[in-house]
């Protein structure tokens, strides 16, 4: 269930070697090749390996000159090794592919190249002996929230406090003043698991100790404790999801110089110095250390007029980028899938538009997690057979306007928060076309171990979006859902009426999800929330997935408020704490029915009994007790075809 059959391998053309590289069929020859190199050198003109270039950005160039006169596909071909980026590669509509053809940039025929924002950490010493504390310094400029030792993330210095805390207005006092002389108090960060809800993980940093009392930083801590009550007797936030604050002890306290133990590292952005306790027989003056720098590593932001297009990457590797906004005093205040509130207002203002008086618009536009790859208003870009690994914010986001892109045969792992997002929150009802999030497709790809930092994140999360379709991935390792698709839904809880939005004609189908919700609960292997369009016709679809060993309390499929028009149908859900739920009531014109669902031929454990009123179908579903009561041709079918199977065996370089 968890690999396809890799014998088809051969037959498809494809192969691992021995390192796990991927092995690619040759394809036709382009109009014309870039060649860029690790030892390149910009005074080149490209034109062959010996005269390679040295930086993504020379590239650039070059490729802009080609492209007014393009009479094929130009390709920029990397060699094998690393390309620390000192900016990131910023794509516009001037480096799109021209006359039909695109713009490739491609790894060269059995080539790794990395992608990398990182910058190594050398001339490591002893700092305090008495506590195998070794340093090394760091540039004058870095920022960051991540290190890296030999490819492996490290945790930062992370513990309990040496105090006992108590509530007060603004923060906390303390039982006694032994943290009154912590260093840098504003890198402090106080983790709260479930704090806002069971699916969320919210984190505010420290302002200040002094001498008994930790105050919180602003806005993050009002944005975390004052969030408004609606003045009905619903008892919920005007948000109507998660709740009005945290009100426990932080969980976990991270980023203290003090609390630094064994495998766990400090950045002291005062002294420019990385601080280290290395592992029981670990040198790390003999190890390869690397601090991600960038929090972008290539983007394409294009416009509704004139869109990034006719772009593909294949067989790259992004790597080594951060995202240091929650280091800031927004922190990380979250309200569901990495979405969190910013701003001073974000508690009374933002995304609550006609629920309150000064509330901006439209509902549950709350503040998205960026890409530290990102496009937005773009068509026909596409990720082939790329990674997305040692990453700080989301992996990969395909943001609001991205139309007919294509995200296949890649792995997103090692990545701090959501895997791979597509489409925002941002505009619910478009007025003009290039608006809309349009005709995507993510196909075999493998996300796993991802949202390491931000453990409310998502495998693959997906806003208000059209004519999508998610199938034959394997998602699995999650500490939340695997899947979440649509938004909005929520003001039915005070009976009102689903978000009015776009979405229509999604669908999610073959895919194999497993040992998600690892952490938080309340989630699912594949998450709805709000309307999925006009109709049954023209709602969301769930066909032929297979779930199974959830962790934590939710339903394998759950169709949360507001959700209707889906169609849920021959999949198979086992291990799960409940394979689907649930029904709701449709507050719009239809008052006395359910939002509309159809619910038939799965094969599961716990699921309903049958059930043909109020708009909601629920019949001729199986019982099983485990995994062989799912037909064969539902098993074999979900997860990676067999042309892609070999991605199971993907490990990173750099």
């Amino acid at each position: 269930m968890r690999t396809r059959v890799k014998a088809a391998l051969f037959a498809s053309g494809l192969a691992l070697t021995a390192t796990g590289a991927l092995v690619t069929p040759a394809t036709s020859a382009p109009q014309q090749v870039v060649h860029v190199a690790p030892t390149g050198d910009d005074t080149h003109d490209g034109t062959s390996d010996a005269q390679s270039v040295r930086t993504l950005q020379r590239a650039q160039q070059l490729v802009r000159g080609l492209i007014p006169g393009m009479t094929g596909d130009v390709s920029v071909s990397l060699a094998g090794g690393t390309y620390a980026m000192s900016a990131p590669l910023q794509l516009t509509a001037a480096d799109s592919g021209s006359n039909g053809h695109r713009v490739l940039w491609t790894a060269a025929p059995g080539a790794r190249p990395v992608i990398s924002g990182g910058v190594a950490i050398t001339g490591w010493k002893v700092a305090d002996s008495s506590k195998n504390i070794w340093s090394a310094p760091a540039p004058a400029t870095l920022r960051t929230r991540q290190l890296y030792v030999n490819g492996a993330r490290v945790p930062r210095a992370t513990g309990a406090l040496p105090v006992t805390l108590t509530r007060i207005t603004g923060g906390y006092t303390t039982s006694s003043a032994a943290m009154d002389n912590w260093r840098n108090p504003k890198d402090i960060d106080f983790v709260y698991t479930g704090g806002l809800g069971a699916w969320t993980q919210p984190r505010c940093p420290v302002n200040t100790i002094s001498p008994t009392t930790i105050k919180m930083a602003q806005p993050c801590w009002d944005n975390s404790t004052k969030r408004v009550m609606r003045t009905d007797d619903s008892g919920r936030t005007v948000e109507l999801v998660g709740r009005q604050a945290i009100t426990e002890l932080p969980t976990a306290v991270e980023n203290a110089y003090e609390l630094l133990s064994a495998g766990e590292w400090y950045l002291d952005n005062t002294a420019h110095t990385v601080f280290y306790v290395p592992k029981p027989g670990e040198d790390i003056t003999k190890e390869t250390v690397t601090a991600p720098a960038l929090e972008t590593l290539v983007s394409g932001i294009g416009t509704a007029s004139t869109p990034v297009h006719d772009i593909t990457f294949n067989g790259l590797q992004f790597s080594y980028a951060t995202w240091n906004f929650p280091s800031t005093p927004e922190g990380f205040s979250e309200i569901q899938a990495n979405y969190t509130l910013t701003g001073a207002h974000g508690f009374d203002q933002q995304g609550l538009c006609q629920f309150i008086d000064s509330g901006k618009c439209p509902y549950g536009n709350w503040t998205k997690e960026p890409g530290n790859v990102s496009f937005a208003y773009d068509k026909n870009i596409s990720f082939t057979r790329d990674a997305f690994v040692h990453l700080g914010a989301a992996g990969l986001d395909l943001g609001t306007g991205s139309q007919n892109d294509l995200v296949q045969g890649s792995v997103f792992t090692d990545i701090s928060g959501n895997g791979l997002e597509l489409g925002g929150v941002d505009i619910t009802l478009p007025t003009a076309a290039a608006q809309h999030t349009s005709g995507n497709r993510l196909l075999d790809n493998h996300v796993f171990a991802t949202s390491v930092e931000y453990a409310g994140g998502i495998g693959m999360d997906i806003g208000y979006t059209e004519h999508t379709t998610v199938s034959h991935n394997q998602i699995d390792h999650t500490p939340y859902s695997g899947i979440s698709i649509g938004w909005g839904g929520w003001p039915d809880k005070v009976k009102i009426k689903a978000e009015p939005n776009y979405s229509n004609n999604n669908t999610l189908s073959g895919n194999l999800i497993f040992d998600h919700m690892q952490l938080l609960a309340d989630g699912a292997g594949i998450y709805t929330n709000g309307n999925t369009g006009p109709n049954m016709a023209g709602g969301e679809k769930v066909t032929g997935n297979v779930i199974h060993d959830q962790k934590g309390a939710g339903k394998a499929v759950y169709t949360d408020n507001g959700a209707g028009n889906i169609t849920i149908t021959g999949n198979g859900l086992y291990n799960a704490d409940l394979a689907w739920g649930s029904k709701h009531t449709d507050y719009t014109l239809n008052k006395g029915t359910y939002d509309p669902l159809d619910i038939e031929n799965n094969y599961w454990e716990n699921g309903s009994a049958d059930y043909n009123q109020k708009a909601v179908v629920i019949k001729n579903n199986h019982a099983i007790t485990d995994a062989g009561g799912i037909p064969a041709s539902i098993r074999t079918n979900a997860g990676l075809e067999a042309a892609y199977a070999d991605i199971l065996g993907w490990t990173p370089a750099g």
